[in-house]
């Protein structure tokens, strides 16, 4: 028992990182572009668009969330000149876990656990939740993303993919399915004309060349946009690892927002 007068010895500072990690969200221009990543990729001109903020103002943000290693940038594969900005998931919620661990106040929450309860949300809804991932070929992009999709969500979700121009399912992506225990069984490359008239909940591009002329019959739902890169295009002797690379992201990326439509922050998303 500590008499009056006796030191109480201090805690340990956090890892610099995680003073960072508190720095840099608190202030709510960085925190709403993460807000928006977090939900889809946008060029920089967007961001600037959604927050009616000068250039340089988003551009000095980007700049302190690519520095704590949050911000992640692609080249568009439709127009060069344009780049893709979107989050590090996995980098944000182990900062977070961090952050939380630091303070003695956040447990660290089983993955497990958040699963299961995003899964309970979404079937509870009353209606399955309908999904349309688009891509050019519909052969190996789109078809993770359904079948994942799928696979995570459980009967609370209904996904499905196409492609303005399907081919088939490329090979390598049947094989990884099948390698995390999902049969791809009775999967097609399809048209995007199959889908004219059908109602959806969210259609989400994951090809840049299709989001550019995202088709207008479906536009009645909520655009999402995932900047992926296209694993078919990548030299032989390296494409096994370009298709788990881009499976493991869409995996991390379905999660994510399975997670954040069950806390009712993706319905919030503007309409492409």
């Amino acid at each position: 028992m500590m008499g009056i007068g006796t030191t109480v010895p201090m805690t340990e500072h956090p890892p610099t990182e995680v003073a960072q990690f508190f720095r840099t969200l608190a202030d709510q221009t960085r925190l709403a572009i993460v807000q928006l990543l977090a939900l889809s990729d946008l060029r920089a001109g967007e961001i600037v668009e959604r927050l009616r903020l000068p250039q340089n103002a988003v551009s000095y943000h980007l700049k302190q969330l690519r520095a704590l290693g949050l911000l992640r940038d692609r080249r568009s594969s439709a127009d060069a000149r344009d780049v893709y900005y979107s989050i590090d998931v996995e980098r944000l919620q182990a900062l977070y876990q961090r952050a939380g661990a630091a303070l003695h106040a956040l447990p660290l929450a089983d993955p497990a656990d958040a699963a299961n309860a995003t899964i309970a949300t979404i079937a509870d809804a009353g209606r399955p939740l309908r999904i349309i991932f688009l891509c050019t070929h519909n052969s190996a992009r789109s078809q993770f993303a359904e079948s994942l999709t799928r696979h995570r969500g459980g009967p609370g979700v209904e996904a499905c993919s196409a492609g303005d121009f399907p081919t088939a399912i490329h090979p390598l992506t049947s094989a990884l399915l099948l390698e995390w225990g999902i049969d791809p069984t009775g999967q097609e490359s399809k048209p995007l004309d199959r889908f004219v008239g059908q109602p959806f909940d969210y259609v989400i591009t994951v090809c840049d060349r299709i989001r550019e002329h995202c088709p207008t019959f479906l536009r009645g739902a909520t655009q999402l946009h995932w900047s992926l890169p296209d694993p078919t295009t990548v030299a032989e002797d390296e494409r096994a690892a370009a298709f788990r690379a881009v499976r493991h992201e869409i995996d991390v990326r379905v999660q994510q927002f399975l997670r954040l439509h069950a806390t009712g922050v993706a319905g919030g998303a503007t309409a492409g």
